[in-house]
Formats: structure tokens, C-alpha cells, sequence
């Protein structure tokens, strides 16, 4: 039997897919919360590294087979896929470093990533559990289709 006949489990593979891409973020994030220039703007500024964000969409997909030679059905399958990675709006912290190459000549101040590492760890495992709920949903998938198997042999 084809897995994608289960449109649950198409559904959490997908899902499992996009909440890795966003620990792969989280991490990224996470590695950069103190680098002061990832760049450089238009006037020559060094530019802190900003909080990047992963943004999902909701796709219904109509998927085609043949079920067992009786015909063609069309078994809708909701994915969850990654819309885009943005930069966080928020604001950038100053922190008064006056010997840091970055730091402004004036006042001393140097701009820090808009990165709260407590927020990513929250995040991080709220990724992590949405990963488990996803790897369970297909887990009993599988049994269901065992039972259903097991019971059909009868």
C-alpha cells in the first residue's frame, strides 16, 4: 500500500520537514546572537545580524492514484511547507561597549542583534514538540492500517 493513500501521514511528513527547516533557523539564530556585523549598509556602518523568522503555508493537494485497479480517486492531502525565512522587524539592542571596533565613535554604543536567546530556546522546543506530535500521528497511522490489514485477512 502506498503511503500517500494516508493523507495523514503525507500531511505529518511535511509538517516534520518545515519544523526542521525552523530548528535549522532557531539554530542559526542562536549561533549569531552576539555578532555585531553580518554586513555592512549603504554609508559604511557595520549592520548586526538580524533574527531571522520562518514563515508557514497551509497547501491542499489534490493527488491522483489509481486505488486498487477500480478506478482513479483523488485524495486530497493538506501539507504544511515553508512560505519564506524573514528578517524580524523588531528593533536592535545598544549596548554601551566604547572599546569595540563596532562601536559608534560618539557615543560609544554598539548595535546587537534583535536576538532574545530565551525566546529562541522556547521556540526551539516548541519545534521539537511539534516534531514528536507529527512523528506520533504517523505512528498511529501505521497501526491503523495494520488493524485494517490484519482484520481484511480474516
Amino acid at each position: 500500500m502506498s503511503l500517500s493513500l494516508i493523507p495523514g501521514i503525507d500531511s505529518s511528513g511535511s509538517a516534520i520537514d518545515a519544523e526542521r527547516m525552523r530548528l535549522n533557523v532557531i539554530a542559526n539564530n542562536i549561533a549569531n546572537a552576539n555578532t555585531t556585523q553580518s554586513s555592512i549598509d549603504a554609508e559604511g556602518k557595520a549592520v548586526p545580524y538580524k533574527r531571522q523568522l520562518v514563515v508557514f503555508e497551509s497547501v491542499l493537494a489534490e493527488q491522483t492514484k489509481n486505488l486498487g485497479g477500480t478506478g482513479t480517486g483523488n485524495v486530497p492531502s493538506a501539507q504544511v511547507r515553508v512560505q519564506s525565512i524573514q528578517d524580524d522587524p523588531s528593533p536592535m539592542k545598544s549596548v554601551y561597549m566604547p572599546g569595540h571596533p563596532h562601536a559608534d565613535a560618539k557615543t560609544g554604543m554598539v548595535l546587537m542583534p534583535n536576538i532574545n536567546v530565551a525566546e529562541e530556546m522556547v521556540d526551539m522546543i516548541t519545534a521539537s514538540r511539534a516534531i514528536e506530535a507529527n512523528v506520533q500521528a504517523i505512528t498511529t497511522a501505521k497501526q491503523m492500517v495494520r488493524s485494517i490489514l490484519t482484520l481484511s485477512q480474516r
